[in-house]
């Protein structure tokens, strides 16, 4: 059985980007619920995710969100984010908040809405360059409300001339990333709803189109860590977008909701070579909700998604590998909840505070006064929000 000394230096491995648009103001579809000292610009939003940083080790790139994050100067919010110690990685595009989008993008019947669509991710491909950035991930609203309201076949012709004309612009070392939602805002039929549209259309592409998994993006019951083996094991998982979701796309603190979950995805991650070094999957965060204060939310989620990962690493493999060869069910099953249940938190905190980190960040941030004075200085000009 693995030691916690045997799996630290592959926790030292571990990296999880966090979204900017985390640090902005956000809500339910009623209402966006505005709080003090909120970033008023990406500069902003970037300070707030290298304080995560600076407390957990575990998070040094943040993502960007275009338009959200437009600037005048890329190359200086690249220097800002190095100055604070994070880089800046994944730029996603967004083509479901104009006027022009209502009836689709990428797949659209209208020549220049499409034209619009795959102009803006030209666009993004240009900020990469810029940024550093290594993945272009796309999200899309695309669908239909009603049967009979446009062809699916269709549809499906005409994204993939679209993603078509994205791929062929990546550069080399670039990747682009095709998440996955399996309804909303599209209630009959959804463009990109599940795993294997998004795996169809990426392995037409190439070697560096891949696919984006949200844990929150499956309808309840859904066997994710399946759907991450079988990813893992075509080659095609390119990054996750981690957060939890109760009923739909809650977009909450990972773990929150079901955390043996998480912990058989991590499992399936690790079995798969999808962790450490010489793998190519992307941990990232996707959460922003209307209660928490934004910073504290996604220093619990890191941790979160650490603490699994640790529990994951020390499952007994060797043991469980003779279990199942043996037919034992309980025996396999009692060795995986072993690891489950094995409190890895003491383990974790001392060793956070061996590397110089705070034991316990959560208190560190509380503590540190971080939080009252951005309250006190980010007053006039507007909040980053959903849209901005």
């Amino acid at each position: 059985m693995p030691s916690f000394a045997d799996i630290t230096p592959l926790l030292e491995q571990q990296a999880i980007e966090l979204p900017s648009w985390a640090f902005g103001n956000s809500g339910t579809r009623f209402r966006v619920f505005p709080q003090a000292g909120v970033p008023r610009d990406p500069f902003e939003k970037i300070a707030d995710a290298a304080k995560v940083h600076e407390l957990t080790g575990l998070a040094p790139t943040v993502a960007l969100h275009i338009p959200w994050d437009e600037v005048d100067d890329f190359a200086a919010l690249r220097r800002h984010a190095e100055d604070l110690g994070v880089a800046l990685g994944t730029i996603n595009s967004n083509t479901f908040q104009d006027e022009a989008y209502k009836l689709g993008s990428l797949a659209s019947r209208d020549d220049a809405v499409r034209r619009k669509a795959v102009d803006h991710h030209l666009r993004c491909i240009e900020i990469m360059g810029e940024t550093g950035s290594k993945d272009l991930k796309i999200w899309l609203a695309d669908g239909t409300n009603y049967p009979g309201q446009d062809d699916l076949r269709s549809r499906q012709d005409r994204l993939t001339e679209s993603l078509q004309e994205i791929y062929a612009a990546i550069g080399e070392g670039q990747r682009l990333v095709l998440e996955y939602k399996f309804f909303e805002p599209a209630f009959y039929s959804t463009d990109v709803p599940d795993w294997g549209t998004s795996y169809a259309q990426v392995a037409a592409l190439g070697d560096r189109a891949m696919v984006c998994l949200d844990t929150g993006h499956h309808a309840p019951g859904t066997n994710i860590e399946f759907i991450v083996m079988q990813l893992l094991r075509l080659k095609k998982l390119g990054s996750f977008d981690f957060n939890s979701r109760f009923y739909a796309d809650d977009d909450l603190i990972v773990g929150a909701a079901d955390p043996f979950q998480l912990f058989r995805i991590l499992v399936e991650v690790v079995r798969g070579g999808g962790y450490g070094e010489g793998s190519d999957v992307a941990f990232m965060l996707d959460q922003c909700h209307n209660i928490e204060k934004k910073i504290p939310g996604q220093i619990r989620s890191v941790l979160n998604v650490q603490e699994m990962t640790a529990r994951a690493l020390l499952l007994d493999r060797e043991a469980l590998d003779v279990a199942q060869r043996a037919g034992d069910v309980l025996g396999a099953n009692g060795i995986l909840m072993d690891a489950f249940y094995r409190d890895v938190r003491p383990d974790l905190a001392a060793w956070r505070a061996s590397r110089g980190l705070p034991a316990d960040p959560m208190r560190a941030y509380a503590e540190s006064g971080y939080q009252e004075r951005i309250e006190a200085d980010r007053v006039g000009g507007a909040q980053a929000g959903w849209g901005a």
